[in-house]
């Protein structure tokens, strides 16, 4: 740990742009909450327990997000970013502790409320006075979740049908106010300057946490065939799950990292702000995938539920609209093959109700094929669109 004072809490402009130790430790943390989310999903046996869980989803995405943008802004190696770093670390701990039981609410919602509001205390207050941008930057950041945290706690004293309501409100003031630059008043709102100021540290903590969070879609039937005899039905599925992760991963990292190192302003700023969006699209979909092989791998044989279908099907199809419309936001031109596959995958739903749900998923891994052979055929148009798009 460094010691640095207030002065040097900023990230310098000639500084490293490598994650540092702690925050990978800080996403393993936030990667084991989300394979619990994906446990949990699985578990529910009707749609009507899902939707307490897409806002737990929303709530442990939203502190890694704006986590990974403090570390992005301010020097991750300083003392006070670290203290920032650990909180936040537990904070996660003890909302994944909460996630699976309903009596824990004012728990969870203390753990996630905590570290933003201890974030927020130690930036304004440790910040060097001459640092006046960074310094109003955190406050507007503590001024929304400040507002937020009061519809958090509160929703966890009601009753359970009342918190899920508040709740929602919380989360919707939480994910709204960032895209609205925080507005804050006597200070105004973040100006657009600080967007274009992301390096490429932003962009490695996105990669490194998706892919690191793909690795819940077989990690989970991992734990699942474990307790379960290897059939040649169940292995199936086993294999379908760790094709379609290698499948999602090839998805994801193609252009990634060309999108999140371009140096022209107007699409570097586009892309910080977008970033946080079409991301959870993309983690809810690895969540979804991750639940469905959970189910799948348990049961490989029979018909296959509604549900099980809206997740087999419908998880990748999240995944892929995510990433399609980051792509198209931030490069200007959709790319038409990956609406097609978003397209057929929503259009078979209503088809394979009777198929064994092992071959709902063989679908998928050929669907998903189809992806990648038309990225790679593709490759070629959207990469000088990258280099050459104007700032």
């Amino acid at each position: 740990m460094t010691t640095g004072g207030s002065s040097e809490l900023v990230r310098p402009p000639g500084g490293s742009t490598r994650a540092t130790l702690l925050e990978l430790l800080f996403d393993v943390v936030f990667v084991a909450a989300l394979a619990l989310v994906s446990m949990l999903i699985a578990d529910r046996p009707r749609w009507n327990g899902v939707a307490p869980v897409v806002i737990m989803l929303m709530a442990v995405w939203w502190t890694w997000s704006i986590t990974s943008t403090t570390t992005d802004f301010y020097d991750p190696d300083q003392l006070p970013i670290q203290v920032i770093l650990m909180v936040t670390m537990f904070g996660a701990v003890v909302t994944a502790a909460a996630l699976a039981v309903d009596t824990h609410a004012l728990v969870f919602a203390l753990g996630y409320v905590t570290p933003h509001l201890v974030r927020g205390v130690v930036l304004v207050t440790v910040l060097h006075p001459r640092q006046r941008m960074a310094e109003q930057r955190a406050a507007r950041f503590l001024f929304w979740f400040v507002v937020s945290g009061f519809f958090w706690v509160g929703g966890a004293l009601l009753p359970h049908e009342g918190s899920w309501a508040l709740w929602a409100v919380a989360v919707t003031i939480d994910y709204v106010s960032a895209g609205a630059r925080y507005p804050t008043p006597g200070l105004g709102r973040v100006p657009l300057g600080q967007y274009e100021k992301t390096t490429e540290h932003l962009g490695e903590r996105y990669q490194q946490f998706v892919i690191l969070a793909l690795g819940d879609v077989i990690l989970v039937p991992t734990l699942e065939i474990s307790r379960s005899d290897f059939t040649l039905a169940r292995s199936a599925a086993f294999l379908a799950a760790f094709a379609t992760m290698l499948l999602l991963w090839q998805i994801y990292v193609l252009g990634a990292g060309q999108i999140v190192r371009t140096n022209a302003p107007r699409v570097l700023r586009r892309a910080t702000r977008l970033a946080p969006y079409t991301h959870f699209v993309m983690l809810a979909g690895i969540v979804c995938t991750a639940a469905a092989f959970d189910l799948v791998v348990e049961r490989p044989t029979g018909d296959t539920p509604g549900r099980w279908i809206a997740l087999v099907l419908g998880g990748p199809a999240l995944f892929l609209l995510g990433r399609t419309v980051f792509t198209w936001r931030i490069i200007g031109r959709v790319p038409w093959h990956r609406v097609f596959w978003v397209l057929l995958l929503l259009a078979v739903m209503p088809w394979v109700g009777k198929w064994p749900p092992v071959l709902v998923t063989t679908l998928v891994v050929l669907m998903l094929a189809g992806v990648v052979t038309g990225d790679a055929m593709g490759g070629r148009l959207t990469r000088p669109l990258l280099r050459g798009r104007p700032g």
